[in-house]
């Protein structure tokens, strides 16, 4: 089974104090590479993130977004006094009005914001953490399912465009006698149009030479050929991109030829028809893992 590399996967669950909710996109890629977008409570599963990804998928361009949003009351949870603190603090305002010979009461609105006194009541990030790569897990899987189903979509469309180029490459076989025919009855007529006394044996030696030159037999072979390799590495299971990339670059380099010793209008057209064929393919190919 084939896989694409375009695909989005996207889940969300509660966690012991928030909603939890990935997003994963992935596009075509010619290497692996991860962009992560992660709330900063979050970013120290970045390298297990990657791993992850990796472990999962061969190629592609990933998005990797983590939303979190906060219970109602986790987020109201009153600050805590740091009672050591806050003692160590009156206990030096003490000292301070004792040698200022001052009985001044202290300004306790002022030593609120001194730094640590309040301690923000924070979730248990470590549980949430955990929570979050099982989430990570469940959506990346949801993403293979989607690339597998897309992977699927693009078998199916490369299914009659492979039975097509067979169709072309058996027109052209059917045409081949006719053809051959035809030209060696013009390199006849050339070589006794020039007046010239040619044996008759160097002349089939030479009509043989020119047919030669035109033969089309070897490209329609490989045409053939490369088209059952294609079928056969659309079943395997694996990544198979770069494979079947470098097949359409075979396919359009024996459909080129093709066109190139095409001396008929049949020949040519079937030339033309095969690179169309060919192209569509290679769109699609670009797309698989």
């Amino acid at each position: 089974m084939i896989r694409s590399m375009t695909a989005y996967a996207s889940l969300s669950r509660a966690g012991d104090s928030g909603q939890l909710t990935w997003e994963v996109k992935s596009v075509n890629q010619r290497y692996h590479e991860a962009s992560l977008r992660l709330p900063e409570d979050f970013r120290v599963l970045e390298p297990e993130i990657r791993a992850r990804l990796k472990a999962r998928f061969a190629r592609g361009k990933f998005d990797v977004t983590l939303r979190y949003h906060a219970d109602a009351a986790a987020a109201a949870a009153a600050p805590v006094l740091n009672r050591d603190l806050a003692a160590a603090l009156l206990e030096r305002h003490r000292e301070l009005a004792g040698l200022a010979g001052s009985s001044a009461d202290p300004d306790l609105v002022r030593l609120l914001a001194w730094p640590g006194l309040l301690i923000e009541q924070r979730p248990d990030f470590e549980s949430e953490q955990h929570n979050a790569l099982t989430l990570l897990d469940d959506t990346l899987d949801a993403l293979l399912e989607a690339r597998e189903r897309e992977g699927t979509a693009i078998a199916e469309m490369l299914e009659p465009r492979l039975a097509g180029i067979l169709e072309q490459a058996e027109l052209v076989r059917r045409h081949l006698p006719a053809v051959r025919n035809a030209l060696e009855t013009r390199f006849r007529e050339r070589l006794e149009g020039l007046g010239a006394d040619i044996e008759p044996g160097r002349m089939e030696q030479e009509i043989a030479l020119q047919l030669g030159k035109l033969d089309v037999d070897e490209e329609l072979d490989r045409l053939e050929a490369h088209v059952a390799e294609v079928r056969r590495v659309l079943t395997l299971d694996e990544p198979v991109g770069r494979r079947l990339d470098f097949l359409m670059q075979e396919l359009n380099r024996e459909a080129n030829t093709l066109g190139s010793k095409s001396v008929a209008t049949e020949t040519t057209g079937v030339s033309v028809e095969l690179k169309v064929l060919i192209e569509q393919m290679r769109e699609q190919v670009q797309n698989v893992e």
